[in-house]
């Protein structure tokens, strides 16, 4: 049988959804590692919609499904309907929309909230014993869900971020970009991705060893 890997997407967009190399990163890696990947994604409104010719705020609604079944190609669900002990795994792709839509993070940092459905799904694995990865800015998020439990995540180096993190209650440890740092105790393995970048070749390192680590926990 197959392992079952959800992959939580944000929207479609690195300023106001899931950054699209990661998440096709994380779909090849998963594909590759013969898993059977189940796109969700919240269905609600987009905090905002940003224009990425110029990152200036269009006069726009878009939802968050909605968007997010651009990168999966249609076969999307509704997170509402996906219960942990549904799939194996899970994993967050980074972007704006990671701590924007999943959480309001990117705008009230320590002080941020969880969409109801993700901080469900996130308690759920974690109470299951089911593996948890998250890219670039998605652990903020996790932080913020799951900070009672003092993970360790990381989001690389920027100082400001990992001590916001730190403030939630999680674990902030540094990383390069082409390293995952483990939390073995709450099964959560996250990876900096383009926190740091620089190029696409670079990021797909550690999210193909976040992407192995999950599907040999689950």
């Amino acid at each position: 049988m197959a392992k079952k890997i959800g992959v939580l997407l944000s929207g479609c967009g690195v300023f106001d959804g899931s950054e699209i190399h990661e998440a096709v990163l994380t779909l090849l890696f998963l594909d590759q590692a013969g898993a059977e990947i189940v796109c969700m994604a919240p269905d609600s409104g987009q905090m905002h919609v940003i224009d990425h010719t110029d990152q200036s705020v269009a006069d726009q609604q878009r939802n968050v499904l909605v968007e997010s079944a651009r990168i999966a190609r249609g076969n999307i669900v509704d997170l509402a309907t996906v219960r942990a002990d549904q799939i194996d795994g899970l994993i967050l792709p980074g972007g704006f929309g990671a701590a924007k839509n999943l959480s309001d993070f990117a705008v009230k940092g320590p002080n941020a909230s969880v969409h109801p459905q993700v901080q469900r799904i996130l308690d759920e694995m974690v109470a299951a014993q089911k593996p948890i990865g998250a890219l670039c800015i998605a652990p903020a998020t996790v932080a913020r869900a799951l900070g009672r439990l003092k993970p360790e995540v990381t989001i690389g180096s920027d100082v400001g971020t990992a001590a916001a993190i730190e403030t939630m209650g999680a674990k902030h440890m540094n990383c390069q970009v082409d390293q995952i740092h483990v939390d073995q105790k709450h099964k959560i393995v996250t990876t900096p991705a383009y926190m740091l970048g620089p190029g696409i070749k670079d990021i797909a390192v550690g999210i193909e060893k976040l992407v192995k680590k999950v599907v040999e926990w689950a």
